[in-house]
């Protein structure tokens, strides 16, 4: 079950959420082929002070993502992936791609924790 995490230091409305979340689920399925109803996605908002990224100059915006996925994804499909949610990052909350850092975490499919387990 991927979490996938973003945080970020704007506020952004209710249907940018829902567009954001959208968003994420279709390019992970797209990407790493599988469905939607075990993907967990959380987007935290902070004030613009809270969050720091050492390349952002003062007060710019950031998002720090932390992608947790099943191992065995290849190399590829986690490069493509973090491609593109940099680039959407950029187009849907103007965050610039630079301002942004992303790191993966993984687990064996057998950490999977949903109800029906």
């Amino acid at each position: 079950m991927p979490h996938l995490q973003f945080n970020i230091n704007i506020k952004v409305s209710p249907s940018q959420k829902k567009k954001f979340f959208e968003f994420v689920k279709k390019e992970f399925t797209k990407i790493m082929k599988t469905g939607t109803s075990h993907i967990a996605i959380s987007l935290k908002e902070f004030q613009t002070d809270e969050l720091h990224l050492g390349r952002a100059k003062n007060l710019e915006s950031v998002c720090l993502m932390n992608l947790d996925i099943r191992v065995g994804r290849s190399e590829d499909q986690k490069r493509q992936l973090a491609k593109n949610y940099i680039n959407g990052i950029n187009k849907m909350f103007g965050i610039k791609k630079e301002n942004q850092y992303l790191t993966y975490t993984s687990h064996e499919g057998i950490d999977f924790n949903l109800f029906e387990k």
